[in-house]
């Protein structure tokens, strides 16, 4: 069951209500309608992430299936979804999914609010966990974990944490979200949520009045965090980042607004699963991380890109036509390209990320951690620019920092330094043809920042 340990100290909250864990031992969210779900693939599709977590705690154990919909999906995939699951019920808080959706299924109304229930919740089944992501085809990718799966890299504790509070930027319908939430569920420890529609100054601020210790997010967040005056309300005790390349940059920035603070990050992705966690405050990895013998996560580099094997993996995809997870020998190709300097290892970008120069492969995320390195820059997205001659062009957007912004008449001269450090750092067809200054940069609901293609 997901909620292990000291229930009567312990509590999930958002920005509207706090729910005691207590309270589920002998009662429900789903109006005392799990007994009916027992054995069903059911799809969760909440517009709360709380509502979404309180029937996944719930439904643990009881349903054969639960399906995480995160709120940012179209809705239009949701038929599909249903179909190639197949799902026969669904839990939503009504904001989402209404009782038409599955005609001749299912449908049970969730909300915060806990009430009696008369089922005694007993574990019958080993529920499987279907997370979505998104396909190269515009439909959701679907990927079947077990709780095993999704909990390997978590030590479990039998008692709660003194003061212990986990949050996190995620969606917890998302891989990313849901190791937070499963970590805070089996650490065991209270947990801190988003709201849907709260803005990053608003979430910062009540992080810092729920005294949350142990806070997770990717380094988009977190460089979009550290434009808030928020981010200071808060005094985490460790700052965790995955899903996106966590370069110097970004580890030092945090360094500096957090000193007291471990700040870690980790790789991991959907299929793979949680691989590693990085602990010195350094970019990259030590080598030995791949080479250990007998670890439990097997690792190696082919072709350039990660490959993962171990009992943390998913299973399989789901789905018709659905492709291999994983290759003949179990090892599951994360598509993350790695360079070797010295005794460490270092990502420099997605393959299928890659700008095209003139024949030359550019990974935008290399470029963007030079960019970075300047103290005047709080991020930046480099892209292509449709070129005639080479096919595309490395052109760079940049966020400013508070300090830079405020200074009139700078732009010319910050453009040219950004320019230097490129020009000192990378071979000639990677230099950005141009630095454009922008106010922002789109971040997608997953928290990776929103990519454009040549």
């Amino acid at each position: 069951m997901i909620a292990a340990g000291n229930l009567a100290e312990r509590c999930l909250s958002d920005a509207s209500v706090t729910v005691c864990l207590r309270d589920l031992a002998g009662g429900s969210c789903l109006g005392g309608r799990a007994e009916e779900l027992c054995g069903r693939s059911v799809l969760i599709a909440t517009k709360d992430p709380l509502c979404a977590a309180l029937a996944a705690i719930e439904l643990d154990g009881i349903a054969r299936r639960l399906v995480l919909y995160p709120a940012d999906f179209p809705i239009e995939h949701v038929p599909y979804v249903i179909a190639s699951v197949p799902v026969d019920a669904i839990v939503s808080d009504g904001r989402a999914l209404s009782a038409d959706t599955l005609p001749g299924g299912i449908y049970v109304a969730c909300g915060s609010k806990i009430e009696p229930a008369s089922y005694d919740g007993r574990q019958t089944h080993s529920t499987e966990w279907i997370l979505l992501t998104s396909g190269t085809t515009g439909r959701p990718k679907m990927v079947v974990h077990t709780l095993a799966s999704l909990c390997g890299a978590i030590e479990s504790r039998g008692t709660a944490a003194s003061g212990l509070v986990w949050s996190t930027f995620y969606d917890i319908r998302r891989y990313g979200g849901l190791q937070i939430f499963l970590r805070a569920m089996l650490t065991p420890a209270s947990l801190v949520l988003t709201s849907a529609g709260e803005s990053t100054t608003d979430f910062l601020a009540r992080a810092g009045e729920c005294g949350v210790t142990h806070i997770s997010g990717t380094p988009s967040h977190w460089r979009r965090a550290l434009m808030s005056p928020s981010a200071r309300r808060m005094a985490p005790q460790c700052v965790r980042l995955s899903g996106e390349i966590a370069d110097q940059s970004i580890l030092d920035n945090l360094r500096s607004v957090y000193p007291q603070a471990k700040i870690v990050h980790a790789f991991a992705s959907t299929e793979a699963g949680v691989a590693f966690e990085v602990r010195d405050g350094l970019a990259g990895f030590p080598a030995s991380v791949i080479e250990q013998p007998g670890a439990a996560v097997k690792m190696k580099v082919e072709d350039g890109s990660l490959r993962i094997r171990s009992s943390r993996t998913a299973a399989r995809y789901l789905g018709p036509g659905a492709p291999a997870l994983a290759s003949a020998d179990g090892f599951v190709d994360t598509g993350d390209m790695l360079e070797r300097r010295e005794e460490r290892y270092y990502f420099v970008g997605r393959r299928d990320g890659v700008i095209n120069v003139g024949g030359q492969k550019v990974h935008p995320e290399e470029v963007e951690g030079v960019i970075n390195r300047h103290p005047h820059v709080r991020m930046s997205l480099v892209r292509p620019r449709r070129n005639p001659l080479t096919g595309a062009l490395v052109v760079a957007d940049v966020v400013l920092k508070a300090d830079a912004e405020a200074a009139n008449g700078r732009a010319g001269k910050l453009q040219d330094e950004i320019l230097e450090m490129c020009r000192g750092a990378l071979p000639r067809y990677k230099v950005p043809t141009a630095i454009n200054f922008v106010s922002d940069l789109a971040v997608a609901a997953s928290g990776k920042i929103v990519r454009q293609h040549a």
